[in-house]
């Protein structure tokens, strides 16, 4: 890079000082840039690609992992996903956990925000945000043993307790050993678990909406309903479309709630793809099969994200 600076005009007034700039372009600034961005792609390519084509590739063999014997069985595995109850009723299990979470950690998650930065005291916008992360910052096994006890059958259960003390003893079941129930059990903990983080990366997108928005909406009139859906969320369409991406993707990786609560029962009404495909492998010893669920696990996953990246920059907001 060289810099040419004009001198002092002949005629005695001064001139702007104008400055040229010459960049030189060339494989070096190129290679340069690759050397710094190498270690990134290495341990990527290490830690994530080469493991999704070799879990693609034992999709489509007979694998026993213990033995190292391994046959080839072409798309045996994929077709026996249509015959395998379990494996589609834990689908389910998990797209039940994608429309909950959805409603709860993005809409809801958005709603209390919205409700929290209305507040007028500063100490008040703290000391909620504080308390609703907290059920955050505790991992998912603790969160887990702590609703294992809370719904736990008989009397022992501090949910079927409280129930019993203000009457309403019909309401009380057996919620984690009921065949109907115990999927519904792990999603609350799951989503009182990270309801508090939703909201607080909510509260940051709409602290970044400018006040004249605001202002401009409540002098034409607009109540603080009407405020919320003409700017709030139209705002704050990116961090949903994030949201959404994560909450998504999270509920069909769902492994350690159903783990710690259920195990997948009872009679495997509570299994998602998740523990499925750690049932096929570590239990049946059945390593095929279970790629070919890490592999619908994937396409699942990607499909979503890509749609919701898709959908998300064709209504981007720009300030």
């Amino acid at each position: 890079m060289t810099q040419t600076i004009e001198p002092e005009s002949a005629l005695g007034g001064m001139q702007p000082l104008r400055a040229t700039t010459r960049v030189r372009s060339g494989g070096r600034g190129r290679w340069g840039g690759l050397l710094w961005i190498a270690p990134a792609l290495l341990l990527l390519a290490v830690f994530v690609y080469y493991p999704l084509v070799q879990n693609l590739r034992y999709s489509f063999l007979d694998w026993n992992i213990f033995t190292g014997a391994s046959r080839f069985i072409g798309l045996h595995n994929y077709a026996r996903l249509g015959e395998d109850d379990v494996f589609w009723h834990a689908l389910v299990n998990n797209v039940w956990y994608a429309v909950v979470s959805v409603v709860v950690q993005v809409f809801g998650a958005l709603v209390l925000a919205a409700m929290v930065e209305s507040l007028r005291s500063e100490r008040w916008r703290r000391s909620l945000r504080a308390i609703y992360f907290v059920p955050s910052a505790i991992s998912l096994t603790v969160s887990g043993l702590l609703f294992y006890f809370i719904l736990q059958p008989g009397d022992s259960g501090l949910l079927n307790a409280a129930l019993d003390a203000v009457g309403l003893h019909g309401v009380s079941a057996a919620w984690l050993a009921d065949e109907h129930t115990a999927i519904f059990g792990v999603i609350a903990m799951s989503q009182w678990q990270g309801f508090g983080y939703s909201a607080l990366l909510f509260s940051v997108a709409l602290q970044r909406i400018p006040t004249e928005h605001y202002e401009a909406a409540e002098l034409d009139g607009a109540g603080p309903i009407r405020r919320f859906f003409a700017v709030s969320v139209p705002m704050v369409r990116e961090m949903t479309g994030v949201m959404m991406i994560v909450t998504v993707s999270g509920a069909f990786q769902v492994f350690n709630e159903i783990t710690v609560m259920t195990g997948g029962g009872p009679n495997n009404s509570s299994q998602v793809l998740g523990t499925w495909l750690y049932h096929a492998g570590f239990y049946d010893n059945d390593f095929g099969y279970a790629s070919a669920i890490a592999t619908v696990i994937f396409v699942i996953t990607l499909a979503l994200a890509i749609g919701q990246l898709w959908l998300s920059s064709k209504r981007r907001v720009e300030w």
